[in-house]
């Protein structure tokens, strides 16, 4: 058996540029998942259908894929439970805030093809940018509010890696304050928008998680002359046999949309009322989407691959080592306060170690414990939906549920469960 690298070295990779990064981390030898693993299989459906009898979930998919092949999917259940309908492995999610990589794979599309530069300020393909302040000192007793222009403007790379300025009503109590006092609307829809939303920092200084995503939506259609449904179909969706993900649920599968469910404080779950299905009346590159374990499984292979599946390039591998490198250098990636306990818990704990973060992905630069190497890369939706893709392992997951609040006790900690079934048939070679 040979020896695992050290942690030492582990750390020290993760700081080299990402041709080296490929070429080191190609010279490591780390466990592998076996293919085939009837021990592994059963752990993880274990996992799913332990969750489910023990009340911390009411339904809930995952699948797995190792190197180019998909080696573990399951559900357990049910869609809906008022109606007693089980979920499948082809059932349909929100995935919110999970629909964030693909609005920055699309950026980078864009970046490939010369049509937008990553250290460009944003405001030179959105004039609306152009006269963004940043918030120095806000009074709600009284209103009073000093803006001034900041250091230096958002660009591109900022947007994607959420040093931007730009922030989320929810989770910025300062921001909140702001809107309620003086916008009056809600800063985390991409259809309210507005200058009247400010920096809450100077670009570069901080990371926070906010509306960047918004905001390059508003850039993909901008330069592409496409809505953000339209151009992600045509440009990774149909390349990706994505059929099941889209803003709008066609009519014959809006049958297999889970239903949503509250975690009250007995312990129990309450179904949320499913409204009716409405056409979309502006896209956003923050969220919206619906999508099936499958095939967001798809996106993480081919990210994974270095941007390609089943013979699509979506992307050229030295564009996915950029969008995987720590962009945020000495930053860090910090705990979100929720303004809205019910929606997400507070302190918001990202499961997955996530102290950094590339473009458009969270990074943890050590390793989980009995979990996903460093240098993976994850997110989330605010539905509890998670993913991870470790290129170490040549790994990648989906977890799928459908519950709020996000990030609380009973879905992080089947979140953890999972991974460790994931790796539990690791071994040596």
């Amino acid at each position: 058996m040979r020896d695992l690298p050290s942690r030492s070295r582990i750390l020290r990779t993760i700081a080299l540029s990402p041709v080296a990064l490929a070429a080191v981390l190609a010279s490591m030898t780390f466990p592998t998942i076996p293919v085939n693993s009837r021990a592994s299989t059963k752990k993880i459906d274990a996992v799913l259908e332990m969750a489910v009898e023990e009340k911390k979930i009411p339904g809930i998919v995952a699948m797995v894929a190792v190197g180019d092949r998909v080696t573990y999917q399951g559900a357990a259940g049910k869609r809906e439970a008022a109606r007693n309908v089980p979920i499948t492995v082809d059932s349909i999610f929100r995935i919110a805030s999970m629909v964030k990589p693909v609005t920055s794979v699309a950026v980078m599309q864009l970046v490939e093809t010369g049509r937008v530069k990553l250290d460009e300020p944003a405001a030179t393909y959105l004039p609306e940018l152009s006269c963004v302040q940043v918030l120095e000192e806000f009074e709600p007793e009284t209103g009073r509010v000093k803006l001034r222009p900041p250091h230096s403007p958002p660009t591109i790379r900022q947007l994607l890696s959420h040093t931007s300025g730009f922030a989320y009503e929810s989770f910025d109590p300062r921001l909140h304050a702001y809107l309620a006092t003086i916008a009056g609307s809600n800063s985390g829809h991409a259809d309210d928008l507005s200058l009247k939303t400010p920096l809450m920092f100077d670009p570069g200084t901080r990371w926070e998680y906010g509306i960047s995503s918004d905001w390059l939506g508003k850039l993909i259609e901008k330069m592409s002359g496409e809505t953000l449904a339209k151009y992600f179909g045509e440009h990774i969706f149909q390349p990706l046999a994505m059929n099941d993900t889209f803003y709008d649920v066609p009519r014959d599968k809006q049958a297999r949309v889970v239903v949503a469910f509250k975690h009250e404080q007995d312990g129990g779950f309450r179904e949320i009322p499913p409204q009716p299905f409405e056409p979309v009346r502006v896209y956003s590159g923050g969220g919206g989407l619906y999508s099936t374990a499958g095939d967001y499984l798809k996106f993480e292979r081919m990210l994974l691959a270095g941007g390609e599946l089943g013979g699509q390039r979506i992307l050229k591998s030295q564009t996915v080592e950029e969008m995987s490198r720590n962009q945020i250098g000495q930053l860090t990636v910090v705990p979100l306060a929720s303004l809205q306990p019910e929606v997400a818990r507070d302190p918001v704990r990202l499961p997955g170690s996530l102290d950094k973060f590339g473009l458009g992905f969270g990074i943890n630069t050590k390793p989980v414990a009995d979990g996903r190497s460093p240098g993976s890369l994850a997110w989330a939706g605010i539905y509890n939906t998670f993913f991870w893709i470790d290129p170490a392992r040549r790994t990648c997951a989906v977890l799928l549920m459908q519950t709020l609040p996000f990030a609380d006790d009973l879905a992080n900690s089947v979140l953890e469960q999972f991974e460790r079934a994931v790796y539990a048939g690791v071994r040596s070679n």
